[in-house]
């Protein structure tokens, strides 16, 4: 009975070191409002978003450690004994599912909003986003595997690092959690667990070492939200008219007084 509970408890150990991200962005971020106001002058939603340099730090620090690992001894043993315990210590058939589950928290942000459970953005917006997302961070990935030039650990190819596939999902699952972070936290939690298992099915397949997911998940996070702050930029100098600022003026009507919003070009 022993072994097989040590075993248990190495790879839900495994799975929370490549979940560590989700800690970064749902505790180390100050959520930020897109509307930015300026006196009695509002940008709409989606034309305005503060850069904040609490949302990169997590992100920074995955991407060092993933590329330290690739040039320190010390570091990359932690990942090949990762390997061994997992791949060759417990030989086991591989599975194509970390193949389609990369994307399913960005999928849920559609499928949510096709419920009727509106998020920050429109649909044109966050498709936009969604898309930068995905520029950047395969500017940076795909680049990156070709200089880095490592070993997979099944020895197929020199692109191992940094794991694309979990880029994707930690892209996805902070797509998610912008989306969603004012609905309830608990639609970024959802989605941070899915790319977090997706990070351990890559190591369970035998086709990355741990410091690569690990670098991974850095750049997916950064990827996305660095889209959350060009996209509103890129919309405010290509469709000004869309990001005119509004101005709050008082307002009589028959039962009383309010507020009306002028839209501004």
């Amino acid at each position: 009975m022993g072994r097989p509970t040590r075993n248990l408890f190495f790879h839900k150990f495994i799975l929370s070191v490549i979940q560590l991200p989700a800690v970064f962005i749902l505790h180390a971020q100050t959520i930020q409002p897109y509307a930015y106001k300026d006196s009695t002058a509002v940008y709409p939603p989606g034309c305005y978003q503060k850069f904040n340099v609490k949302k990169f730090i997590g992100p920074a620090a995955l991407i060092t450690y993933g590329y330290i690992a690739t040039k320190s001894d010390a570091l990359f043993n932690i990942s090949k004994s990762v390997q061994q315990y997992v791949w060759v210590d417990h030989p086991h058939n591989t599975t194509t599912i970390d193949n389609y589950l990369q994307f399913a928290p960005a999928v849920a942000v559609y499928a949510l909003n096709l419920a009727g459970i509106k998020g920050e953005h429109n649909y044109i917006d966050m498709s936009m986003i969604y898309l930068i997302s995905n520029v950047i961070m395969g500017g940076f990935v795909y680049p990156i595997k070709n200089i880095s030039h490592e070993l997979r650990p099944n020895g197929n190819d020199y692109q191992s690092f940094p794991s694309g596939h979990t880029a994707e999902a930690f892209l996805s699952a902070t797509f998610l959690f912008e989306e969603y972070k004012n609905a309830s936290v608990w639609y970024g939690i959802g989605g941070y667990l899915v790319a977090g298992t997706v990070g351990y099915l890559r190591i369970y397949n035998n086709a990355h070492w741990l410091h690569d997911v690990i670098a991974g998940a850095g750049f997916g996070i950064a990827s996305t939200e660095l889209a959350y702050w060009i996209y509103p930029i890129l919309k405010r100098t290509f469709f000004p008219k869309s990001c005119g600022k509004k101005m709050i003026v008082p307002v009589m009507e028959n039962h009383g007084a309010g507020l009306a919003f002028i839209q501004l070009f």
